[in-house]
């Protein structure tokens, strides 16, 4: 089998195919996720075409490696740039969870005067009373706050967790607007 240059392209092709699906496919599991369920079935459209239209050509010429190495290269090269851009869109929302001594300065004060909303507990950990916080975040903020708390107290233990529903108040907005337009449409 001779490396053509007519098959040289059709491998590139495939190549560049398997990362534009396999990249939607990392995003639309991502958006389920997240609750974004409309965008991840346009996704999901998108996605399965390019895959479709990648696998026709390797299997429009099955006695070509080059092409099954473009194939698979193609899904290992997406699966890295799929989870770059839904690292780098950042989209949904984290709780941040911070502990701190009882008598650390005030890093809740510092990220309420930030704009963040956080409750504030106290409990009791190995070496004495502790403040713990909780706060909901945009996933995008959640290297500032990082940023914002080790100004504060650079010895402050952090986790953060992906939010998957969050804001009860936002359903209930969401109820009331419902009920508005059904109010509107009876009279």
């Amino acid at each position: 089998m001779d490396l053509t240059p007519a098959l040289l392209l059709n491998a590139l092709m495939i190549f560049g195919l398997r990362i534009l699906d396999v990249s939607l496919g990392t995003l639309r599991i991502g958006m389920i996720v997240r609750g974004r369920r409309n965008l991840a079935a346009v996704l999901s459209f998108f996605e399965s075409l390019i895959w479709l239209t990648a696998a026709a050509q390797v299997l429009g010429n099955l006695e070509s490696p080059v092409q099954f190495i473009a194939y698979a290269g193609g899904y290992a090269a997406g699966t890295l740039v799929g989870a770059w851009i839904e690292q780098w869109l950042a989209v949904g929302k984290v709780v941040l969870r911070a502990f701190v001594p009882v008598n650390a300065p005030d890093v809740a004060g510092a990220l309420r005067s930030a704009g963040y909303y956080v409750t504030a507990l106290n409990g009791s950990g190995r070496d004495g009373d502790v403040r713990i916080l909780f706060s909901v975040i945009p996933r995008r903020a959640s290297g500032k706050v990082l940023r914002l708390i080790e100004e504060v107290y650079p010895k402050a233990f952090v986790t953060i967790e992906e939010v998957s529903t969050a804001d009860l108040q936002e359903a209930s907005v969401r109820q009331e607007r419902m009920a508005r337009r059904f109010r509107m449409n009876r009279k």
